[in-house]
């Protein structure tokens, strides 16, 4: 029997939201190995977080660096946290990270790991790939908020979480182009390929794990679901 594959996008900042969060770590392994034992298979792919902006930085700060090299410092952070994360499903996981979306990926193991591919779009445009490469509808979105605001609540006292939103509505809230180390709920390019390939995406808090649970049962959760527009 072929499961579909649920694909899962984690943010850097939930691995590595300053020294490595083993409590995290621990807590996802065991849901993926309940969800496993449900029938269910996954790939999961990596962020950077701030493991690539500190890198990008410091590499910034001595020596101007052009777009391509910072887009590659912030790949690298995201393979060193894939590796991690591998490690941590060596008993369900393939045993090698998945560099290139693009390639036909065979693997039966229960967990897929993916880092990023190449300078010019981030991990979110990863998972978009892979999800449409293995035929997968959804993709769920681990970050460190609980909802996709109508702005950024940080810097507006108006913003307001949305819950639902279509691709249209949501690529006119974040910027048109890619750039390393950009902070965006989802990156634009990704966005656009979602869209295109109607995809849907659940952003959800990974600091609250409880929800992608609810989710994965089709339970209401808290987090926000941008889906393909109706035609």
């Amino acid at each position: 029997m072929t499961h579909e594959r649920i694909v899962v996008s984690v943010g850097g900042s939930l691995i590595v939201p300053d020294a490595i969060a083993t409590s995290f770590l621990t807590e996802l392994r065991a849901l993926i190995l309940k969800e496993i034992q449900k029938g269910k298979q996954f790939a999961i792919i990596t962020g950077g977080g701030k493991t690539a902006r500190r890198y990008q930085e410091a590499a910034h700060a001595v020596y101007p660096l052009s777009r391509d090299d910072l887009d590659w410092l912030g790949i690298h952070a995201t393979r060193l946290n894939a590796q991690l994360v591998r490690n941590i499903f060596n008993d369900v996981a393939h045993p090698r990270v998945i560099k290139d979306p693009t390639l036909p990926i065979t693997a039966t193991e229960p967990v897929i790991v993916a880092a990023g591919w190449k300078p010019g779009c981030s991990t979110d445009y990863d998972a978009v790939i892979i999800a449409h490469n293995i035929g997968a509808q959804k993709i769920v979105n681990l970050s460190n908020i609980d909802y996709i605001y109508t702005a950024d609540p940080k810097k507006d006292p108006g913003a307001t979480p949305i819950f639902h939103i279509g691709w249209g509505a949501f690529r006119k809230l974040i910027p048109d182009t890619w750039d390393p180390g950009l902070s965006s709920p989802f990156d634009p390019i990704a966005a656009r390929e979602a869209e295109k390939f109607n995809i849907e995406v659940a952003s959800i808090n990974g600091e609250k794990l409880p929800e992608f649970e609810k989710y994965l049962a089709g339970e209401a959760f808290i987090g926000t679901i941008i889906s393909p527009d109706k035609k």
